[in-house]
């Protein structure tokens, strides 16, 4: 891939207009309500795409593309899709009491329905997993530039997470800590027209490399097993033709119910779950909604930004497809990454296998001619030597000779794949271990003791995007900039969201409330440009450690898997807090608890195998459920003697918009359609 001087104008171009154009707007930040909420003066326009923006991060292009890359296909959509229906309840069903309550914060809301401890619970949680979040989204747009970066020129560039994780922090801590959210919006403006532009430019390469492609193409037979084959087509075979050919089976939303990714079954009731949280309680998403003019206008730029989540499934979701066929065996050799620390820990645990071979500093013909079926554990002096072998042969494993000194592995230790096709592509590996698993797993139960898990891969999913980016759009054109630039905007409009989120919070909920009760409107905007600081600093530390494979193969799954541990109890505290007017202040707080105590310890029962493991969206479920369920007990042991009142406590215009409403109705209607066409009575058939 060539990165030109047309490329690196128009990079240097957007960068500088999304940044001037967020300070420009915000240059007059007095109070907290103009730091924090825009002033309450956001138009419908400005909050559909500045919501799209605040969610389409690295997370949705890396994460969602990669999640389509695999077996799942384009049933991560759903994600999407399931969004429009629940915008379109929260615009309608939550909206009007947020703006009622004339709230800064998702935390306060709980103080006007319950009590301030359930308020400090939500924030401080929220505060924990947002630290999460915001390493998340940098180090998934950080991955990118690195994969991107390594296909430059003749010989690549080296960039370190840790490098892009620093660049992408700062030019988001720049325009958040001198304009909030107003500078947010405006940003957002631009980012999520960008967006949108971008990923409809990768679609329309991706196909068509895929029609002019001569070579064998790869596809997945079977989403249930994850087996893999390939299929070469004459050139009469047009892209579109071609593409159903190799996806048909992958084109489904509803995948088997035993999926660990999105099993059928979490359509019913566990993926509604992080949707309603998401869209409707999440602090860096409804900000947007809590600044805007009036309840009407909030409202139509709820149902814009849900006529875009119709859209964004076909320029995130089918490129990270079409990824897989062409790049399935570059995808494979960056596993290698991943895989060679894993496989050492094997070696160590299993030094009878059959199946790794230590090789010390093999030339770059050696791991050139190194068969397939038998891992070579290259081991190199340093690291400048372990260039040769890196991503060239997905079954020579790459590893510095002092990190292979110094693994360890743990007692008990069972190794498992992180994705449906490890076994199918590494077919003698797999049965060495799984009867080396099947001891172990003996030995723990004779010792009354869990099991620990290391994962393999068979494919670095997640590096779909940076593949699309260099090697099918026309070089020399500026369209890498634009595209890479609008990555960029992504992984920034969505950092810059959490930043802001993360700084009101903590001055409002915490700072304002505990430490300083009557601190002023300055001391308030400096605090909360304090904390963008502080919080930015969070992000960058903590992206690089979550390249770790033992965390998750997929970045989208780790965003969603740790959200699970506040939202399934929020979402039922403040449904049931709306719904049952005389539910008492502590069943708010209890209904919190008990969601992290039992998420929780559903997670370590399955992780440490003392339980079932459960996938995560059906935990959700059962943590919602369980949590209504108390505080349903709760509220018929000790009722409010008479239901609470939701007073206005704020100058908002709250008529709500009939225009909006109907295209609420349109846009579910237009969404329940897709489950039809994209499922085994359709498409899938």
């Amino acid at each position: 891939m060539v990165f030109n001087f047309l490329d690196i104008a128009v990079f240097i171009v957007f960068v500088v207009a999304v940044v001037t154009t967020g300070l420009m707007k915000s240059r007059r930040e007095q109070t907290g309500e103009d730091y924090f909420l825009a002033g309450r003066g956001l138009r419908w326009w400005l909050i559909g795409f500045s919501l799209i923006a605040a969610n389409i991060s690295s997370e949705q292009f890396v994460g969602m593309s990669g999640n389509a890359a695999s077996h799942v296909g384009l049933a991560i959509a759903s994600y999407e899709w399931m969004a429009a229906i629940t915008l379109v309840v929260v615009a309608f069903a939550f909206l009007p009491y947020f703006l009622r309550a004339g709230i800064y914060t998702m935390p306060e809301f709980l103080e006007y329905r319950y009590n301030g401890t359930a308020r400090t619970i939500m924030a401080i949680a929220t505060l924990f997993i947002y630290m999460l979040l915001l390493a998340s989204v940098t180090y998934s747009g950080a991955l990118t530039i690195s994969t991107m970066a390594a296909k430059m020129g003749d010989q690549g560039y080296t960039v370190p997470i840790w490098t892009a994780s620093l660049v992408i922090g700062l030019i988001a801590m720049v325009y958040v800590t001198a304009g909030g959210l107003k500078a947010c919006a405006w940003a957002d403006l631009i980012q999520g027209s960008a967006l949108i532009v971008g990923g409809g430019v990768i679609m329309y390469f991706a196909f068509q490399k895929l029609g002019l492609a001569t070579e064998p193409l790869t596809f997945i037979q079977d989403v249930g097993t994850g087996a893999v084959s390939q299929k070469a087509f004459g050139p009469e075979t047009g892209a579109m033709d071609r593409f159903m050919d190799l996806n048909r089976v992958r084109m489904n939303m509803f995948l088997p119910s035993t999926d660990s990714i999105l099993p059928w079954t979490a359509l019913l009731l566990g993926l509604w779950i992080p949707n309603f949280y998401y869209w409707g309680l999440n602090q860096y998403i409804t900000q947007r909604t809590l600044g805007s003019e009036s309840l009407a206008q909030g409202q139509k730029g709820i149902m814009f930004a849900a006529a875009m989540k119709l859209v964004i499934p076909f320029v995130i979701v089918v490129p990270g497809i079409i990824a897989f066929n062409l790049f399935a065996g570059d995808m494979q050799n960056q596993a290698v990454i991943d895989n060679a620390s894993v496989i050492a820990k094997y070696l160590k645990a299993n030094p009878d296998s059959q199946q790794v071979e230590v090789v010390q500093a093999p030339t770059a013909e050696q791991v050139a001619a190194w068969p397939a079926g038998k891992f070579m554990l290259a081991v190199y002096p340093k690291d400048a030597s372990m260039r040769a072998a890196l991503a060239q042969n997905p079954y020579v494993l790459p590893l510095q000779q002092d990190a292979f000194a110094a693994t360890e592995v743990q007692p008990y230790t069972i190794f498992t794949a992180a994705d449906e096709a490890w076994a199918q592509v590494y077919p003698q590996l797999a049965a060495e271990v799984a009867a080396y698993n099947q001891k172990v797993t003996d030995a723990a139960k004779a010792a009354d003791t869990g099991v620990k898990n290391e994962k393999f891969i068979a494919y670095k999913y997640d590096t779909a995007l940076g593949q699309l980016l260099s090697s099918v759009l026309p070089q020399g054109t500026g369209l890498v900039g634009f595209v890479l630039a609008a990555l960029l905007g992504a992984v920034v409009s969505s950092l810059a969201a959490m930043l802001n989120a993360a700084s009101t919070i903590f001055t409002m909920d915490i700072y304002k409330k505990y430490i300083s009760p009557n601190a002023g409107q300055k001391t308030v905007v400096l605090l909360g440009r304090a904390s963008v600081l502080v919080f930015t600093v969070v992000a960058v530390l903590l992206a690089p450690q979550l390249g770790d494979p033992k965390i998750s193969n997929s970045i989208f799954t780790i965003i969603q898997e740790s959200q699970g541990l506040i939202s399934p109890g929020i979402l039922a505290v403040f449904v049931f807090g709306l719904l049952v007017r005389t539910a008492p202040p502590i069943a708010g707080v209890v209904g919190l608890l008990t969601n992290i105590v039992a998420y929780g310890g559903m997670y370590l029962a399955g992780r440490y195998r003392i339980g079932p493991e459960i996938q995560f969206l059906n935990r959700m479920a059962i943590c919602f459920g369980l949590c209504l369920a108390v505080m349903w007990i709760i509220t018929m042991i000790r009722p409010l003697p008479k239901p609470i009142e939701f007073k206005k406590q704020s100058n908002l215009n709250l008529t709500s918009s009939k225009g909006a409403l109907v295209a609420g109705i349109i846009i579910v209607i237009i969404t329940l359609a897709f489950y039809v066409i994209f499922s085994p009575i359709g498409i899938a058939k």
